[in-house]
């Protein structure tokens, strides 16, 4: 990526050749451009930058980059030293850590969960002052109406810039006469009847989570479907979302260790809420992480999983299919991976080239629940 102080060479985390994604977008460039206008002293914080080609530009700033991703955070470790940055030079925090207590240039790519960038400008907003930059960035696709109205009721006056290569700017002036708004996330609900063990029970979302309003149909579904776990099993929630899959099966079997693991801050952090809102017994795992990585082979008895099919706005399946190559090693012999999703996705074909089977569990006109074993 060619920016005003230099080509950076970047990648996404983690790095694969066949992967023809770029590490950025022109949105990201067409930021950097507009910031050699800008004075970037005091507290330069990034929120939202997917994979560290931000920071990286902006290393000798010392900036504070501030991620819902795992990967996000890891690709920036990655595009760091890659770049020959010591990490320390850029401050890495999570969505879920307490924000800097000053912030002189606040930039954001505009992520594609609204509720997400509305609850971290909320979080964001009491560290700025009436001199604080604030700079967005995104698609033109990625920014809608209700984008520039959130920047303007959280943050203060709001206008764009003309679009260059399908990137548009947010440029917004604090307004800091008021008192912030109260912050609705994370946020709490009754599940449905008739979906198994967690009929009626509570779940937590932070923001940004999938369906965080409501249990999406694909996740009912599975609900509807899940195999009998009986006895001390290790079973695997992979990619846990809000977690219910996993408080499902430690309500139907509380000899089970659940370990629940995303690559989303926010998903893990609500998956804990959401296990521990319910008073389950037996014991539980919350992990951060790439997947099954630190996971031993052949440790896991069950792995239940709900893949998704876009990094961020790009469709792919290649999370997926590293999810199950990832459960696959992680799995005992006799241990077996559930999967649901969309039918035309695939998904049983992916199955029998890793696991040599698989079987149809369920379906209806929109979803399939896959069954495959470790042998």
């Amino acid at each position: 990526m060619t920016t005003p102080w230099g080509e950076l060479t970047l990648a996404r985390f983690p790095e694969d050749p066949r992967d023809r994604l770029r590490a950025w977008d022109a949105s990201d460039e067409y930021l950097l451009r507009h910031l050699r206008e800008v004075s970037l002293s005091g507290t330069v914080v990034v929120l939202g930058d997917r994979w560290g080609a931000l920071v990286t530009a902006l290393a000798a700033h010392g900036p504070t980059q501030i991620t819902d991703s795992y990967l996000s955070q890891e690709a920036t470790r990655a595009n760091l030293a890659r770049n020959g940055v010591e990490t320390g030079t850029v401050r890495l925090l999570t969505t879920q850590d307490p924000p800097p207590e000053r912030i002189d240039v606040l930039l954001v790519r505009v992520p594609k969960s609204l509720a997400l960038l509305e609850d971290q400008l909320l979080r964001l907003a009491p560290g700025l002052h009436a001199g604080t930059v604030v700079v967005g960035t995104g698609m033109v696709k990625e920014i809608h109406t209700s984008t520039l109205r959130l920047f303007e009721r959280v943050i203060g006056p709001t206008r764009t810039s003309l679009a260059e290569k399908k990137a548009r700017l947010i440029f917004s002036s604090p307004d800091v006469s008021g008192e912030t708004a109260a912050n609705p996330w994370p946020y709490s609900y009754a599940l449905p009847e008739g979906i198994g063990p967690v009929s009626g029970r509570s779940v937590v979302n932070h923001a940004g989570v999938f369906c965080a309003d409501r249990l999406d149909i694909g996740t009912r579904f599975f609900l509807g479907h899940l195999p009998d776990s009986k006895g001390t099993q290790r079973v695997v929630d992979l990619g846990c979302g809000n977690g219910v899959v996993g408080t499902a099966v430690a309500l139907a079997n509380p000899e089970a260790e659940v370990l629940f693991v995303d690559e989303s801050f926010q998903a893990v952090a609500s998956a804990e809420a959401t296990y521990k809102a319910n008073g389950v017994p037996g014991h539980a795992e919350f992990r951060v992480g790439d997947g099954l990585s630190g996971v031993p082979d052949g440790s896991v008895d069950l792995v239940l999983n709900n893949p998704p099919f876009h990094s961020h706005q790009a469709t792919t399946d290649a999370t997926a299919r590293r999810m199950f190559a990832d459960a696959r090693r992680a799995l005992r012999l006799g241990g077996e991976l559930w999967v649901v999703g969309n039918r035309h996705l695939g998904y049983h074909v992916t199955l029998r080239r890793l696991f040599g089977n698989s079987e149809l569990v369920a379906s209806d006109p929109k979803f399939v629940v896959l069954r495959a074993v470790r042998k």
